[in-house]
């Protein structure tokens, strides 16, 4: 199979002839599996194909004005929607964490003025060349961060904030909800429009979990986040297309509405966290949700030996690989603490033992 037919297959369900495999990293970890496999620092492509990955995201390219400025004195990097963040070292690399929460006390008449990005700015001419190039590949468009609310709000008014809105229907806070949904919403449809056929399938994202529990009520799930996903789930329906979603922490108490909603893969799948073990996804959702994670960045990849590494992948991949519906990845970027040699035993097993006889 191509990774498109081998991407496609996965995501309905069915047994392709090897699971698809994707990959995402922190910089640290990133740069080291570039200099092992003697690639440039930039060469992104170049490390995919060397790691088999079947996966290729595509999206249009802001060119509009900058809309808010750093602030050097602290060390603060803001981007064109106002979120600020500042870089945190530590002992295997550093993170850019989010910092200040400029509209944590705002008011609805403070958001509605706050300066976003528009659909507008954005240049859509390249979408099209991009689903070419990667014509051989699963394309999608979007990510983990397409349609998050409670993260993405928490950016901006603080996670504790973002508790409070939900609960109390703060319309401030509704109301940032509603306005960057709203231009994500707008500019993936018109990537869509722009890819005019050559997108596989759409990710999103919503953390819903801790490890042990739930992060909302499901009353409150179905009253702010379900309406507001739906729109994209219909969005994808409209173009024929599966939608995955991201979901950290313990989240599969809320599948079944996404089923309910469209939903034909789930991403990340913590094992650590409850209800989230491969073995457990796969007796409650298997043959309903196709399932793309389960490896650990803090399992064995990060903490382990090269020989726990391959257990590990190979004990995932016998519960998640029969009757198809699975690919291969990091619960999340995998961690700069993850050693290069235990990455690469981790994709070496997938190729080696993630076929189909």
């Amino acid at each position: 199979m191509t990774s498109k037919e081998r991407v496609r297959t996965a995501l309905a369900c069915q047994v392709p002839d090897r699971v698809p495999i994707n990959y995402d990293a922190n910089p640290g970890i990133d740069s080291r599996l570039k200099a092992h496999f003697g690639l440039k620092p930039a060469d992104n492509e170049g490390l995919r194909q060397a790691l088999g990955v079947d996966f290729r995201g595509v999206g249009a390219r802001y060119v509009g004005p900058r809309l808010h400025e750093d602030i050097p004195e602290r060390g603060v990097k803001v981007d064109n929607w106002g979120i600020h963040r500042r870089w945190v070292e530590h002992d295997s690399g550093g993170y850019w964490d989010y910092c200040d929460f400029p509209l944590q006390e705002a008011d609805e008449e403070t958001i509605a003025k706050w300066p976003m990005p528009s659909a507008e700015d954005y240049d859509y001419s390249n979408v099209r060349a991009d689903c070419e190039q990667f014509a051989a590949f699963g394309v999608y468009v979007g990510g983990p961060g397409l349609g998050c609310i409670i993260n993405t709000a928490g950016f901006f008014r603080s996670m504790e904030q973002v508790f409070v809105d939900l609960i109390t229907d703060d319309p401030a806070g509704m109301l940032l909800i509603d306005r960057f949904l709203d231009v994500q919403f707008e500019i993936t449809r018109r990537v869509l429009e722009a890819a005019r056929g050559g997108v596989d399938f759409m990710w999103m994202g919503e953390d819903l979990g801790t490890q042990n529990s739930p992060l909302i009520s499901v009353d409150i799930f179905r009253k702010h986040i379900r309406p507001r996903h739906q729109r994209f789930f219909d969005l994808a329906k409209a173009h024929s297309l599966p939608v995955m979603l991201h979901t950290c922490g313990s989240s599969s108490w809320a599948y079944e509405d996404y089923i309910a909603m469209g939903l034909k893969a789930v991403d990340t799948l913590q094992p650590e966290a409850k209800d989230m073990s491969p073995s457990h996804l796969k007796k409650t959702f298997g043959g309903r949700l196709a399932f793309h994670g389960c490896i650990s960045t803090a399992g064995p990849v990060a903490c382990g030996s090269v020989a726990d590494v391959v257990k590990n992948c190979r004990e995932t991949l016998e519960i998640m690989m029969p009757d198809g519906g699975y690919c291969f990845a990091p619960t999340h970027a995998l961690q700069d603490n993850s050693p290069t040699e235990n990455v690469v035993a981790m994709y070496e097993t997938a190729h080696k033992h993630g076929v189909y006889r």
